[in-house]
């Protein structure tokens, strides 16, 4: 058996594993495990970050885009803590990644280490990252690293994904031992998650019997890559398709079928379709509020009298929140086609309901357009969006911030193909989307990658747009800047009509923003300040051809509005807001069907 250090097991097993990069950055606490990317049995490609957070949320970005994981790692105390965000992020949105960090030496542990958390319990760390983790483990022992390793590999690549923790003490990284590294094809479950064949029936039958289907789309249809399976159940069965924030680029946004999104920040075709249908086929979907306006009856989702049949691979999500009739634990690709196989054969007229899906398509178009083409100037965070999509390919991955950006690209940015629509949908991080759209593009080196965010959410993570000049990697970002966290200042104004601690100000009352064309030549990135409305898709054009980073200032109207709200979000009026506020809202809230 060969002798290797914990990091040197690390390291190849990482390369034996086939990652293709590792994001970090190099603190004490690893330098041993960041030296062993630099032997030849392990030379891993290392890309250099400038905050942590930012090396997981890189990772996330790639997965999303690739299907295969990266690694992050990250150093003890501060380093570790940092990577939380990136972390639970990863976790809500079931996005595999592997997260290393340093460790105390195991005979340092309590004594007060440098970044050691140690007041109440030896080495704290570990207790953060269990709560954002789909599993954890503290290596104590060189020998036991390649098991730890291929079972932290296991654990994220099957089943439902997510991202995994490993701490390894300094001394266990730096101290060696005979191992044997393990073949991961020898330790991974073979296989997927196939559907009960009754279930399936079932499901047929109950699809039989509907009159007003439609199929909800999550991020379980992306991960399963499912898309093909959407499509064909789709057709054969004339279903309307909506989909959830990370659902969305699972089915073409330009077929007949597809009625737009659900929830809150929805579309009204989406919304209308899904709470009057008879049926629900909800596939690899959490149903959280956003996607279900907070459950209230009638907004996005009636569940009942509607009937519902939830394929999903992690059981604690089917019945969770609306009664199930149908509840299918299986991997979406196969519990769909076992379903289209059901089905085959048999034809479905449902001219009449695909005559009211058009009309309210047309509806929508209608009231899309009266911001997606408008020249006011500031933009609307609606126009920018319709350059875009003029000038950029059907194949353009866009990775988009949270906030008003979030919601206008969910409802107003068309996409076509799987795997390019990338947003921080169950967690909602500021500060994800540049380094998550820089680790799209390293997955996707072929594909134009477009980061679209507001500048709140820009100036969280914004010196990550280094990390393309330095590793070359050509990205362009797209900064709506309306100086503030419009989206918060629009929800405060709705709740309480006034707002606090949203608006970039100066001490005399005006909009205070840095030079973003500046800050990006000064980082090396080729960069523009659109002054003019005629000057948005020549500038959208020189960006793509350009095939370098880009930066691209759009000023945007503070009051131009971000997207429309159809839905309902379930935020409690304070009681001393006496007006029909107080009277709305608890008139959906009384009509929530979750509990």
């Amino acid at each position: 058996m060969p002798k290797l250090t914990g990091s040197q097991v690390v390291a190849q097993t990482l390369k034996n594993y086939g990652v293709e990069y590792v994001a970090g950055i190099p603190g004490h606490g690893i330098w041993t495990l960041t030296d062993a990317f630099l032997e030849e049995e392990s030379q891993i490609k290392f890309i250099q970050v400038f905050h942590e957070q930012s090396a997981v949320h890189l990772a996330d970005g790639y997965y999303r885009v690739s299907g295969k994981p990266m690694a992050a790692v990250t150093s003890i105390g501060a380093g570790a803590s940092n990577t939380v965000i990136g972390m639970a992020t990863a976790f809500t949105d079931s996005t595999s990644l592997m997260l290393i960090t340093g460790g105390p030496p195991t005979h340092m542990r309590g004594h007060g280490l440098l970044q050691e958390l140690e007041r109440y319990t030896d080495n704290d760390f570990p207790k953060i990252a269990e709560a954002v983790s789909k599993r954890h483990w503290v290596a104590t022992r060189v020998e036991e690293m390649p098991f730890i390793m291929h079972r932290a590999w296991s654990s994220m690549m099957t089943g439902r994904p997510g991202p995994v923790h490993i701490e390894i003490p300094m001394d266990v990284q730096a101290e060696a031992a005979e191992v044997n590294l393990h073949a991961i094809e020898e330790r991974v479950p073979v296989g997927k998650v196939f559907p009960d064949p009754a279930a399936v029936a079932k499901a047929a039958e109950v699809l039989r019997e509907a009159r007003r289907p439609v199929m909800v789309i999550g991020g379980g249809v992306i991960t399963g890559e499912a898309w093909n399976e959407v499509l064909a159940l789709a057709e054969l069965w004339q279903i309307p398709v909506v989909t959830t924030w990370n659902g969305k680029s699972g089915f073409p946004e330009d077929h007949a079928l597809f009625a737009g999104s659900v929830g809150q920040t929805g579309t009204l075709c989406g919304n209308a379709m899904a709470s009057s249908a008879d049926v629900i086929l909800a596939v690899g979907c959490r149903f959280t509020d956003w996607s279900s306006s907070s459950y209230a009856k009638g907004v996005t989702f009636s569940i009942p009298p509607g009937k519902l049949i939830h394929i999903d691979i992690d059981p604690h999500e089917i019945g969770k929140n609306y009664p199930v009739t149908v509840g299918i634990v299986s991997d979406a690709k196969y519990a769909l086609g076992h379903l289209v196989d059901a089905l085959n054969g048999e034809t479905v007229d449902r001219t009449e309901y695909l005559q009211d899906l058009a009309a309210r398509q047309a509806e929508w178009e209608e009231k899309l357009a009266t911001r997606r083409d408008s020249d006011r100037f500031p933009f609307t965070s609606q126009r920018p969006l319709g350059a875009l999509r003029k000038v950029f390919p059907r194949d353009t991955i866009v990775v988009v911030g949270s906030g008003n950006t979030q919601g206008a690209v969910k409802q107003t940015f068309p996409v076509y193909q799987p795997r390019t629509h990338l947003t921080s949908g169950g967690f909602s991080s500021m500060g994800w989307a540049v380094p998550a759209a820089i680790g799209a593009k390293l997955a996707a080196p072929n594909q134009p990658v477009v980061c679209i965010l507001g500048d709140g959410d820009f100036l969280m993570t914004n010196q990550e747009i280094a990390i393309c000049k330095t590793n070359g990697i050509p990205v362009v970002f797209i900064i709506q800047n309306n100086a503030g966290y419009m989206s918060i200042r629009g929800g405060q104004r709705k709740q309480t009509s006034r707002h606090i601690g949203t608006e970039f100000n100066t001490p005399d009352g005006e909009p205070y923003s840095p030079d973003y064309k500046a800050l990006g030549e000064s980082f090396g990135l080729r960069s523009w300040r659109v002054e003019r409305p005629e000057d948005l898709e020549p500038i959208l054009q020189q960006a793509l051809e350009c095939n370098e980073p880009v930066l691209i200032e759009v000023p945007t109207d503070r009051d131009a509005a971000g997207p429309w709200v159809p839905g309902w979000w379930d935020f409690p009026i304070p009681e001393y807001i006496t007006d029909e506020r107080q009277d709305e809202y608890w008139q959906l809230r009384n009509s929530e069907q979750h509990l």
